[in-house]
């Protein structure tokens, strides 16, 4: 985030809060600033966020080589990269750049875009249960995509046109109800919990009333799968992050200032509505449309920030890094869905259900051990 704020003069930082060694989870957390050309302006940086961001960013490239190697006809790394480099047999690279890498491609993507939302409805709810998928609006959004696809046969585009309307209802609704003098945590958690099973019981009665076929495959984009994707879901998804990622970044700011409170954020200068309207915007734009790509693929907005706190140990939402970190989860966990039961293939959210339910349950006797349970 870019600061008009004059640098320190000694050693280039910000002194501030986060340089305090008992303040809360940046303890031992030093924020530095990098000059940028022109009078007084600068970057803050923490160089242990940082440096995390830059190990899971090696780490979801490692994997995704990792998975262009991998399959029912394995390659070398060394024909992967020549392909990659425009080379390579036919054969190769049509296994390559025609079956593998979209897929990941779209894994990368869309995990990115899950990590996002989570960060941001995580800091507005101040409350680590409130995302996306707890909370309703991945529901939301699977209701408006299975209208389309059950009632009203539509095809891609008109898909996900129903899945953004549904989860703007759906965050709509959620937030009317548990507004009262502002949304508190665990009112946003809980109505959000009342509104999601009210909106899969809506799921359940459009896939029993849908013809066998049309339930099936609901059924199974229900659960979130990447089976099957290609260029078109890679585009749109590139185009969507191209707009919307920046955006994202452009709010983490207020963001880090909401977190003390309403009341501090005002009187440091944060239109406190006008940002919590605009991070609420961009997170159900991110969650439909991943969610039109992918389905609903579970936990992954939920885990993904909350990781990536407890590796930083930095304030505020790191929406960067949870975008790498949900890109990682979700690329480690549809090779697995590949590669556990091969030839047959599980959708990817069989595998992050499994993993983000072991870290809910570990999460929610963590806090029962505090005393906060």
């Amino acid at each position: 985030m870019t600061s008009r704020t004059p640098l320190a003069p000694a050693a280039g930082r910000v002194p501030g809060p986060a340089e305090d060694p008992s303040s809360g989870p940046a303890a031992g957390l030093r924020l530095h600033a990098l000059r940028l050309p022109g009078p007084g302006l600068s970057v803050r940086w923490h160089p242990r966020a940082t440096a995390v961001g830059l190990a899971l960013a090696a780490a979801a490239l490692a994997v995704g080589l990792w998975t262009l190697t991998t399959g029912d006809f394995p390659l070398p790394v060394t024909d992967v990269l020549a392909v990659l480099t425009g080379g390579g047999t036919p054969g190769d690279a049509y296994i390559v750049n025609e079956l593998r890498l979209p897929r990941l491609l779209t894994a990368l993507l869309v995990g990115a875009a899950m990590g996002l939302p989570g960060a941001l409805f995580q800091t507005l709810a101040r409350n680590p249960l409130g995302s996306p998928d707890v909370i309703g609006f991945t529901v939301g959004s699977a209701t408006g995509a299975l209208v389309a696809i059950l009632v009203l046969s539509a095809g891609a585009a008109s898909v996900a046109v129903g899945s953004v309307i549904g989860c703007a209802l759906t965050s709509a609704a959620v937030h009317l109800l548990a507004r009262r003098r502002g949304a508190a945590g665990y009112r946003l958690v809980l109505v959000g919990i009342g509104v999601s099973a009210l909106l899969s019981s809506a799921n359940a009665y459009l896939i029993a009333r849908a013809s066998f076929t049309d339930a099936q495959s609901a059924q199974v984009w229900l659960t979130g799968s990447l089976n099957g994707r290609g260029w078109e879901h890679v585009w749109t998804m590139t185009a969507s992050l191209a707009v919307l990622a920046p955006a994202a970044l452009v709010l983490g700011r207020p963001l880090r200032m909401l977190e003390m409170g309403e009341d501090a954020a005002a009187a440091l200068g944060v239109a406190v509505e006008r940002a919590r309207g605009r991070a609420l915007l961009v997170g159900v734009a991110l969650t439909a449309l991943s969610t039109a790509v992918a389905g609903p693929v579970p936990f992954v907005s939920l885990v993904a920030p909350q990781v990536v706190r407890r590796l930083t140990r930095a304030t505020g939402p790191n929406l960067l890094a949870s975008a790498v970190m949900g890109a990682l989860l979700l690329a480690v966990s549809d090779i697995a869905a590949q590669r556990v039961l091969a030839p047959t293939q599980l959708p990817v959210g069989v595998l992050t259900g499994v993993v983000g339910g072991c870290y809910l349950v570990w999460v929610l006797a963590r806090q029962w051990r505090a005393g906060r349970g």
